[in-house]
């Protein structure tokens, strides 16, 4: 599989990456040997960029993968982790943590200082069972910002320069805090939630440019909007944004799906292929459950997509005029 570098740094990913999000139980328990298969039946498909983070099922995502990637050669995998939560133990007293399915056992406390990112590198690493993390983001700092940017960055920038971590950058949904992010800061790499897909369009008049002018790289996450998207025919019970999808994004979701099929393409395959038509996005990143999942995203990632469809879709009002649909290179 293809590996891009991210932004000036030396660190490369697969264009699919693993996300590690349903590792940590979101939505439905997980038991360990699923997980573990999944994650084979990913290194099996030549995935070699695993992102995770402390928040995913406090801890049981980062540990999942590193009991994948510590059996594996060191330098042939990339793995991302975050930072901006600590975990800090309690009583779960019979409770899940919701919306991840497993005991309540550590509750989440927001910390972008220095000695807060210092402290989950050192736990996450100890979590994991692993020499060093590749990239390194600020997570969901949204309602954190100025905290992020002023402390925060710096102990990234500095662990950075101490070649702890490769690339340094945040992971968000909200394409106006990451532009201004990438115009402050020195970011080698994004990855941003939801707002590049074929149903929201919100990165590309201001951060994807951004991200462009100074060389910095974007990975899609949520190219399937929570679910909308992931099928070949959406159901009036999908999800977008994790919410129920409103009447208008779904019938324009269906129209999608009537193009798609039309052209012989699975609406999923076209949802993960449009990211990365853009030239500064470096890979897109799925979560995966299970050995199926991996299996099912793993052949929508290589289906070829033939220039009609994306004139079909801008001719019915469905993509930017200006997004653009010709590829930069072959996936």
């Amino acid at each position: 599989m293809q590996q891009t570098q991210l932004g000036r740094s030396d660190v490369q990913v697969t264009k699919l990456g693993f996300g590690g999000g349903p590792l940590g139980g979101l939505f439905e328990p997980l038991d360990d040997e699923t997980a573990a298969a999944a994650l084979e039946a990913a290194w099996e498909s030549g995935i070699r960029y695993f992102d995770t983070s402390p928040h995913y099922g406090i801890g049981h995502s980062e540990r999942r993968i590193g009991d994948l990637l510590r059996g594996k050669p060191r330098d042939e995998w990339t793995l991302s982790t975050k930072v901006g939560r600590l975990l800090l133990p309690q009583d779960p007293a019979g409770r899940t943590d919701e919306p991840f399915q497993v005991p309540a056992t550590h509750r989440r406390v927001w910390d972008f200082s220095r000695d807060g990112v210092l402290r989950s590198v050192e736990d996450s690493l100890a979590r994991m069972g692993v020499d060093r993390i590749d990239v390194l983001y600020l997570h969901d700092a949204e309602g954190h910002f100025e905290a992020a940017l002023h402390e925060g960055f710096p102990a990234l920038a500095e662990l950075r320069a101490q070649k702890v971590v490769g690339a340094i950058g945040a992971g968000m949904y909200h394409p106006g805090k990451l532009t201004r992010l990438v115009r402050e800061a020195d970011v080698d790499v994004v990855m941003l939630s939801g707002r590049y897909t074929l149903l929201d369009h919100s990165a590309l008049d201001d951060l994807l440019p951004s991200c462009a002018q100074r060389g910095v790289s974007v990975i899609a996450a949520s190219v399937f909007n929570s679910g909308l998207l992931a099928t070949a025919r959406p159901s009036a019970s999908a999800t977008f944004d994790y919410a129920p999808a409103t009447p208008q994004t779904l019938e324009r979701a269906q129209r999608m799906a009537d193009i798609c099929q039309a052209n012989a393409v699975p609406l999923p395959a076209a949802a993960m292929a449009f990211p990365l038509l853009h030239p500064v996005v470096a890979g897109i990143v799925v979560g995966m459950r299970t050995a199926d999942e991996v299996q099912r995203n793993h052949e929508s990632f290589g289906t070829r997509i033939p220039a009609q469809l994306w004139e079909d879709l801008r001719a019915e009002g469905l993509l930017a005029a200006h997004a653009p649909t010709t590829p930069t290179s072959s996936p």
